[in-house]
């Protein structure tokens, strides 16, 4: 047996037509013919059942079927893995990163990754969690840093760090004695957040920690990216709830923040990549990212 035999069974078996399946195959009728019946004699069973007027895949066949496409779609799996092996020192490497993680060390790894692999073209995209579990079940991403939670089967998650929310405000130097303060001065001012369809899990979470402080928030502006909130923020059109690893990142802006000890309320930043994806650059880079 062939794999030969193997794609020319598939053929009959989903055109249920021996000259449909002969010119999808860019072959004459009658050398498929005798390949199918090679393999039925090979197995000792048959696979179709044939009349003048229609051919029908027997209960052996439609259980042969089945193995058959597991067969060749594995074999096809492992064409394309061996391809990603070959082609791991060039090619491009895609990561996909949402906008309010913090990454200074990101670029640490990249540089050291240059160095291993001068010839790997790097390309970084700021994509929301929901497209990038999408782009990496795909094979658009090679990896990706995100917010849990991510709901696939497909792939691979890695804990990065847990991060609390603190809440953003103008620059003004104006304290507070005390919870009850702060929360009254918070739940007086319109909030500033993420659009609930771009990131639903982080709206989710807003509403959490307002709820826990006893008000529902205000939300009169939206945006798509953590920079337009904060320079929103900034600008005195409101105040946000966001993670705390931005308050480094955005040191520049004219803003404060003011931590919530007391509201256990935190997100999980995560790594994720396909579990089939066994490139040698993809195995690097999350064990370097992972580990620095």
């Amino acid at each position: 047996m062939e794999i030969r035999h193997l794609q020319y069974f598939k053929a009959v078996a989903e055109e249920l037509h021996f000259r449909k399946a002969a010119a999808k195959l860019f072959i004459s009728q009658p050398p498929l013919s005798r390949q199918i019946k090679e393999l039925e004699g090979e197995l000792g069973v048959s696979l179709f059942s044939r009349d003048n007027k229609r051919v029908a895949l027997t209960d052996a066949g439609k259980y042969f079927k089945i193995e058959v496409d597991a067969i060749l779609a594995k074999l096809e799996e492992s064409k394309n893995i061996v391809k990603q092996i070959h082609s791991a020192e060039s090619g491009e490497f895609k990561i996909g990163y949402i906008s309010s993680v913090y990454q200074t060390y990101l670029a640490e790894v990249l540089k050291q990754m240059h160095q291993l692999y001068p010839y790997i073209k790097t390309s970084l995209y700021e994509v929301p969690t929901l497209t990038q579990v999408l782009d990496l079940e795909q094979g658009r991403l090679d990896v990706g840093i995100l917010r849990a939670p991510v709901h696939s089967s497909m792939l691979t998650i890695k804990s990065l760090f847990f991060d609390p929310f603190i809440i953003v405000m103008p620059a003004t130097g104006q304290k507070f004695k005390n919870r009850g303060e702060l929360v009254d001065f918070i739940k007086s001012n319109p909030f500033i957040f993420f659009n609930k369809e771009f990131a639903p899990q982080y709206h989710d979470k807003l509403l959490e920690i307002c709820e826990r402080m006893g008000f529902n928030p205000d939300i009169t502006h939206e945006a798509n990216n953590v920079h337009s909130i904060l320079q929103l923020v900034e600008a005195g059109l409101g105040i946000s709830i966001l993670p705390a690893s931005l308050k480094q990142q955005y040191a520049g802006l004219k803003l404060d923040f003011f931590e919530m000890e007391d509201i256990p309320v935190n997100t999980e930043v995560v790594l994720a990549y396909k579990s089939s994806n066994k490139s040698a650059a993809l195995k690097w880079f999350i064990q370097h990212y992972i580990n620095k």
